[in-house]
């Protein structure tokens, strides 16, 4: 595989960065409720600047690193949108003003991205020195993939919520918001105010996900200059992506059924790859397992794209039927 030029991770890295930190003062400077068109739009500039950067890793490096990059932002983006979920349950819980939602969100998608890289310079570190933690992830994404079947976020709040019992227990604050002020001033009294809370609960909510979706893009490429821009990519325009999308990511019904798919489709890629550089002794006398498939990147990225087109055209599907079932409802009555 060629290798990219070190000025093209240099600058490509640097640019992202300054979008983000131009993004995050957009969003403090002027608090607003984006519209359908402006939220598109973003959307639409963040996706193509994905394929742009995806075309310079084709001409620059070769098409396996192109075609690592789109099948782990593709990856990543998926799961983003499934923390987004979590995002939405977060902000009508604390009743987060919608005006403000745009700050708080800047804020968790900022989050995201340090506890992202921790854990990508984690996982590279890892994957260098113990060829056998492709069995760990593999295990992990496999549980991950059957939690995302059989479970809902419930565990989840719960955690958050005795956090934040703890908190209110221990920190002043305030019963209500002042703006996207962190800290307001209530009878000459310095305090915190609902977004620390906000803030927290995201924190936790990123964890959990990171934690999820760093063995799943390890399980596409270990390149750890791919790992990192697939993730920004993902995250960047996830902002605007959520006032787009709207109440439609509750309804997307299925749409977690196709991430399990996705998870437990590359936790079988990282076990068929850890056979092949298997090292430990009480399997196969610590020889290699030559005889498990190894799935190649564009075969990865198929089934992806696949998994998540077939999960959210089928609840959209299902919502048109919902829909028409509930006009036939009013109107027999």
């Amino acid at each position: 595989m060629t290798t990219l030029p070190i000025w093209f991770e240099v600058t490509s890295l640097t640019v992202l960065l300054i979008i983000l930190a131009a993004d995050l003062i957009m969003a403090y400077k002027r608090p607003h409720i984006p519209s359908t068109k402006e939220s598109a739009l973003w959307v639409g500039f963040y996706v193509t600047l994905a394929l742009i950067f995806a075309l310079m890793m084709f001409l620059l490096g070769d098409v396996e690193q192109a075609g690592q990059f789109i099948a782990g932002w593709v990856t990543e983006y998926s799961l983003s949108i499934d923390n987004l979920f979590v995002f939405v349950i977060i902000m009508g819980r604390f009743s987060v003003p919608r005006k403000y939602q745009q700050e708080v969100l800047m804020v968790g998608i900022l989050i995201a991205l340090v506890l992202r890289g921790i854990f990508i310079l984690l996982g590279a570190q890892l994957i260098e020195n113990f060829s056998f933690i492709f069995y760990i992830f593999g295990a992990f994404l496999l549980y991950t993939a059957i939690r995302q079947v059989f479970e809902d976020h419930d565990s989840m709040e719960e955690t958050e919520s005795g956090i934040i019992r703890f908190l209110r227990k221990r920190i002043n604050i305030s019963p209500t918001f002042d703006g996207g002020k962190v800290r307001t001033v209530i009878d000459g009294k310095k305090v915190f105010t609902p977004i620390l809370v906000v803030f927290v609960a995201l924190g936790i909510t990123d964890l959990v996900f990171a934690i999820d979706s760093i063995p799943a893009i390890f399980g596409i490429t270990t390149d750890p200059f791919i790992v990192f821009t697939a993730n920004i990519f993902a995250l960047m325009g996830l902002r605007q992506l959520y006032f787009l999308l709207g109440d439609l990511i509750d309804k997307l019904e299925y749409l977690h059924y196709g991430i399990a798919f996705v998870l437990g489709f590359i936790g079988v890629k990282l076990f068929f790859h850890a056979m092949h550089v298997n090292e430990l002794p009480f399997i196969n006398g610590g020889e290699p397992l030559l005889w498990a498939p190894e799935i190649g990147t564009w075969t990865s990225l198929v089934v992806i794209l696949v998994a998540m087109a077939v999960a959210v055209i089928a609840s959209l599907l299902k919502m048109s039927r919902d829909k028409k079932r509930e006009a036939i409802s009013v109107d027999s009555e």
